[in-house]
């Protein structure tokens, strides 16, 4: 089995079991980011945010960071919107470096716990 499979696999598992928090998942491809704030309970979506929308194509960034930043503010400010403000993060197959801890770092100091 591949190493970011298990890698995936095991962050998700120790988070379904051992948290009772909403998870807040990163998704890279690519070209594009996107996050989900999951309610793992119920197994709804309760916020998301994506550089598909037309909120991020009408911006023009220089770079993939840039985005990532927006995307952390965004992301968080939609979770806040629906009373969600204790997350656990699940970076999923990534390492934590570069965009994913950018994304990070900007949805914490826009007011999300984790």
């Amino acid at each position: 089995m591949d190493t970011n499979i298990r890698r995936k696999n095991r962050i998700r598992f120790k988070l379904k079991t051992i948290s009772s928090r909403k998870r807040l998942s990163i998704f890279k491809s690519n070209n594009h980011l996107y996050a989900q704030v999951i309610n793992d309970k119920e197994g709804i979506t309760l916020a998301s945010a994506s550089t598909l929308e037309k909120a991020f194509k009408d911006k023009k960034f220089d770079n993939k960071k840039k985005i990532a930043e927006e995307m952390g503010k965004e992301i968080a400010k939609r979770s806040l919107e629906k009373g969600v403000k204790l997350v656990a993060f699940d970076k999923g197959r990534y390492k934590y470096h570069g965009i994913i801890k950018i994304l990070a770092d900007s949805a914490r100091s826009a007011g999300l716990e984790f």
